[in-house]
């Protein structure tokens, strides 16, 4: 599994027009998102190579106030969910998420569907998994990813019998607040 990604990439963030002044004229930073929700953790959230996907999600949430930033990306340090050796990546930080709700006493979260969709979108499980990687290295290993990045898929299927769906997010970025300090990105 190759953990340092040797090329950089493009990422597109969704965001408001007030924020896109903020961060491209004014210099303050993207905020990271800390939602218990957010499927790969805490962190800036980018669609890798995506534009369009980004302004989609903007403008669902923004309407017209929509706008979206590109950034210039080196993942570096990456969990790579794209690679299936981050499998036994994902179990170990599963089995100790789930030792951790035992002997806490806590109930282990569950993913689940939203509102506003049949798809599986609010992502608490998978949240508590990347958080507890992230954890687990900074406790035990003292080393840290820069960047986790995934496949992301939802939305209905093009045509009857098909497995790709309308919104397949190729490689969706997260990125650690630290790294975006690190490669100012406005």
């Amino acid at each position: 599994m190759y953990q340092k990604l040797p090329n950089l990439v493009l990422g597109f963030h969704g965001c408001n027009k007030e924020v896109f002044t903020r961060v491209i004229n004014e210099g303050q930073h993207l905020k990271k998102s800390e939602n218990s929700y957010d499927w790969l953790g805490n962190g800036i959230y980018f669609w890798e190579q995506n534009y369009q996907r980004a302004i989609e999600w903007a403008e669902d949430r923004y309407g017209d106030n929509a706008a979206v930033i590109g950034a210039v990306i080196d993942l570096g340090y990456c969990l790579n969910l794209t690679d299936s050796a981050s499998v036994g990546i994902l179990r170990v930080g599963y089995d100790i998420l789930k030792l951790r709700c035992e002997i806490t006493e806590a109930k282990l979260p569950c993913n689940r569907k939203s509102t506003k969709s049949e798809d599986v979108l609010l992502r608490d499980l998978d949240c508590a998994v990347i958080e507890q990687i992230h954890d687990f290295n900074r406790t035990v290993n003292n080393m840290m990813y820069d960047s986790v990045r995934g496949i992301f898929i939802e939305g209905a299927a093009p045509y009857d019998g098909s497995e790709f769906r309308e919104k397949i997010m190729f490689s969706f970025v997260y990125v650690i607040q630290i790294v975006l300090k690190d490669t100012s990105l406005h």
